[in-house]
């Protein structure tokens, strides 16, 4: 790795907590289960070879998504008529399916290890991430120390890791696929987009990077045209897939989309809970994680008018910032809420174009990953019981 020694360190320090982290969900017998987030109120709802695999059921938990795509690791095809019984909406949450098919194979087709596989896929995903982002953005100044931490420890990243959920898996994929972009390589990316889109379905919209291939002859809309084939084809084929399964119910989910309910009630939200001055931990979070939203968004706008070009990652931002923006209500419940996780390739494309300005002021590059504090907040607060 290149860089400054003391910046080496740094990020090293940052990986070596994170792990240490990580080791807080590990117990005798049920090994990092905790981090799947399994209620014990759903236990005799969950797959037989599920029950009876060790793992650790949350006593004072309702549980959350992580629960049904590892149940889905354990059926990778979903033909289990079980399956049906163990997740809350089969047809939507089969969408995502690498991330059960890998947890599948790291675990040799045996429950217990799949299980253990789900739990710390999002462990390695993240020090992938930390490696990549490395050489992306390498230690060589503490601007870009807090650039890189802004890409790793914001609450989207650390709740896909918190709760073992897919879209980690996605999130490097478009990272590598804009990469690749970046070195001239349209089929390539267009092929690891159409990976993502089946880690999670939106991740199709990272195809805007292969804008960057357009020009004036006809001859290149003909290959984007390919290229865009290409990214939406994994998808379409598993959906039909699931569709010989679930016939219309497969293409569950087009209701999440209602342009500007979602941020609107959350700035709503966050009025009436600084109107009453008490100022909580919850709110804290709520408020950090969507200032540092706006700052990603206000500042992205303002570089592409600036430079009067759209580079890659500035493409793959605007489309995961408009997709933010049109997310229901409910994806922004919560302190803060899920559109953290919808928002963060925008949130890597911000902190390595950042990188990359050296003119960027100190204020921009704070607020920008103010999301970090939430971030570590979550990690922190497991106990077992």
């Amino acid at each position: 790795m290149r860089g400054a020694p003391k910046w080496i360190a740094a990020y090293v320090l940052v990986v070596a907590a994170f792990l240490a982290l990580i080791a807080r969900y590990y117990h005798p017998g049920v090994g990092f289960t905790a981090l799947i987030e399994f209620p014990q109120s759903g236990h005799d709802l969950e797959l037989p070879a599920v029950r009876s695999a060790p793992h650790y059921d949350h006593p004072d938990s309702a549980g959350y998504d992580g629960q049904f795509y590892a149940q889905i690791a354990v059926a990778p095809l979903l033909r289990d008529p079980a399956i049906d019984r163990a997740l809350d909406n089969p047809p939507y949450r089969a969408h995502r399916i690498l991330f059960p098919w890998l947890a599948w194979a790291l675990g040799a087709g045996r429950p217990a290890w799949i299980l253990q596989a789900a739990a710390l896929e999002d462990v390695l995903i993240w020090l992938g991430m930390a490696w990549l982002f490395a050489r992306l953005i390498p230690p060589t100044s503490a601007r870009h120390f807090v650039l890189w931490s802004g890409c790793l420890l914001p609450h989207g990243m650390l709740m896909c890791v918190r709760y073992a959920l897919p879209d980690a898996l996605s999130f490097l994929l478009i990272a590598l696929a804009v990469l690749a972009v970046e070195r001239g390589r349209p089929v390539l990316a267009s092929l690891i987009t159409g990976a993502a889109g089946l880690a999670r379905e939106t991740s199709v919209l990272a195809a805007a990077a292969l804008l960057r291939f357009v020009r004036r002859p006809p001859r290149s809309w003909l290959i984007a045209a390919g290229c865009g084939l290409l990214c939406v084809l994994p998808l379409a084929l598993w959906l039909d897939y699931l569709r010989s399964i679930y016939h219309a119910q497969a293409l569950t989910g087009g209701d999440h989309i209602t342009p500007l309910s979602g941020v609107l009630w959350k700035l709503s939200s966050l009025g009436r809970a600084l109107s009453r001055g008490a100022f909580t931990a919850a709110l804290r979070d709520d408020l950090a994680a969507f200032v540092s939203l706006t700052t990603q968004g206000a500042w992205l706008v303002w570089h592409v008018v600036k430079r009067r070009a759209a580079p890659p990652w500035a493409l793959v931002g605007a489309a995961f910032l408009l997709l933010t923006l049109m997310t229901h209500e409910a994806v922004w419940h919560g302190t803060p809420g899920a559109y953290t996780r919808v928002a963060m390739p925008l949130t890597l494309g911000v902190n390595v174009l950042l990188a990359r300005e050296d003119s960027a002021p100190w204020w921009v590059i704070v607020l920008a990953n103010l999301g970090i504090i939430p971030g570590v907040a979550l990690m922190l607060m497991f106990q077992w019981r």
